[in-house]
């Protein structure tokens, strides 16, 4: 791909000139999870340098602990406390019953946290914590304590706008963290280099920045850093932690952890790395930008003293992201995908894992379940065969009325839950769709492709979805049928996979 800006240009604030309704929908569609016509209309109003400021504000809203997650945690001290004074089957059957109030309490935060990220107001900033979580992984196979899983997301939520070396200072003591990098088993005789490894190859400066020994003298300085089993609370043990002198990055000293982490941050690979991860999630993931164009980003980066806000909006307000070389060609993720037919349909999260997670597994994306340390690849490997066919069975599964005679009785527990918290609109029904009804078959085709699809489409393609919607009888339950089938079409169709 040929980029059209130099590095000097590149990351200069996009003229007032630009800013126009393709732009507004660029940035809310990549930013967020798609551009629904009344957040465009806010945005022209508004203009982009307050767009950004309300999309990434010094205060974000935060999510609440679900109160699974919160009576787990409550509870399970003592009942595995119980557990152990059992032997035998006894024993068996009430580990896996920990397990299975575990599995159920993740499944239970999965569909909290997808709700949350679902709300318009808040849904830019929760994609970024997606996106963080992307960089510090951690995943619920080996991290089996939800409330752990929590409180990571929580850290990356209330640092993820502040200094970075603040936000890597608290990912390191994170218990889920901790415990999915081997800390809790890393000694003064014995350090365990897992997290020092990624820390430097994943987390900061990418590989071929720094030395094996930079790595070993590292992880003897985050020697001591545990996490107590079910609290969810860090605990520093000075009893094995190795004080010695240390050298890294050619420097020496009684180096701590927060040490071995400002040390990382003043190599000039730290201001490149982000950057370089924000293009891959958020711009191109199959075109990555030359190194002058990240360290350009970078040295601006850290001359404003490593603030994520200000990286965010240097980044998502800059020529660079809004050249037409990045529009309309980003395959959507599936939780993007998911989420942006939750908000373009105007619908609620089902709170039912078989019809909410089990889909999203099946099309490669299962929240708290990255597949390895390097996090989710993204881009065509969203895209098989399977993973579209589970796409189009998502959007079919959005039209139909949930068969509540096949729900079992948990299932209707938690439906019955959320209607009466006022989350009741699962479902696409005929209300939503009569306005389009009224509308010329052109209109409506124009409608439908403005209002869902990332791109200006050819004018043979409106063409064709107006002559459908022209074809046969025209009383108004054969017109909204055609409605229905038309716009279910859209969706499943190639363009909307597309942001």
């Amino acid at each position: 791909m040929r980029i059209s800006l130099n590095p000097t240009e590149a990351w200069q604030p996009l003229p007032a000139t630009e800013w126009n309704g393709e732009a507004a929908r660029h940035l809310l569609r990549r930013a967020g999870w798609t551009a629904q016509p009344a957040a465009v209309e806010r945005a022209l109003r508004d203009g982009l340098t307050t767009t950004l400021e309300r999309l990434f504000p010094v205060e974000p809203v935060l999510m609440a602990k679900p109160r699974m997650v919160e009576r787990l945690q409550n509870d399970e001290p003592q009942l595995v406390q119980a557990v152990q004074k059992m032997s035998g089957d006894e024993k068996f059957r009430a580990q896996r019953e920990v397990q299975e109030r575990q599995r159920i309490a993740v499944q239970d935060l999965s569909i909290k946290w997808l709700r949350h990220a679902a709300q318009p107001d808040g849904a830019a900033f929760a994609k970024w914590v997606l996106f963080l979580s992307d960089v510090y992984v951690v995943s619920a196979e080996k991290v089996r304590n939800t409330a752990h899983l929590f409180e990571h997301f929580d850290l990356l939520a209330r640092h993820g706008l502040g200094p970075a070396p603040a936000l890597t200072k608290a990912i390191s003591r994170s218990p889920a963290m901790i415990t999915y990098l081997d800390l809790n088993q890393s000694q003064k005789r014995a350090p365990n280099e897992n997290f020092a490894r990624e820390l430097f190859e994943l987390f900061l400066l990418g590989e071929g920045n720094y030395s094996e020994q930079d790595i070993k003298e590292s992880a003897r300085a985050f020697t001591g850093y545990r996490a107590q089993p079910y609290q969810g609370d860090f605990r520093y043990a000075p009893g094995q932690h190795d004080g010695t002198p240390k050298t890294i990055f050619g420097q020496t000293g009684d180096f701590t952890g927060d040490d071995v982490i400002d040390l990382a941050y003043q190599q000039k690979a730290a201001g490149a790395f982000l950057p370089h991860e924000l293009v891959k999630f958020y711009l191109s993931s199959d075109t990555m930008l030359p190194k002058e164009y990240l360290f350009a980003l970078g040295d601006m980066w850290r001359s404003g003293g490593y603030e994520l806000r200000t990286l965010a909006h240097q980044f998502f307000g800059s020529r660079l992201f809004f050249a037409p070389e990045f529009r309309g060609n980003f395959i959507k993720s599936p939780i993007q995908f998911c989420l942006g037919l939750v908000q373009d349909l105007q619908l609620d999260v089902i709170p039912l894992p078989r019809l909410t997670l089990n889909p999203l597994r099946q099309m490669g994306q299962w929240p708290f379940y990255p597949p390895n340390v390097r996090g989710w690849v993204g881009g065509r490997n969203w895209i098989s065969s399977a993973t579209l066919a589970s796409r189009r069975q998502f959007v079919e599964t959005l039209f139909v009325p949930i068969d509540e005679n096949n729900l079992n009785a948990d299932e209707q527990i938690d439906l019955l839950a959320a209607r009466s918290n006022g989350i009741a609109r699962f479902t696409v029904d005929d209300a939503s769709l009569a306005e389009l009804t009224k509308l010329e078959p052109a209109q409506a085709a124009e409608r439908l492709a403005q209002d869902y699809l990332p791109v200006p489409v050819a004018p043979e393609f409106n063409t064709s979805v107006a002559n459908f919607l022209a074809t046969g009888p025209n009383d108004d339950k054969q017109r909204l049928r055609r409605i229905r089938r038309a716009t279910v079409t859209l969706l499943q169709g190639p363009e909307y996979q597309l942001c």
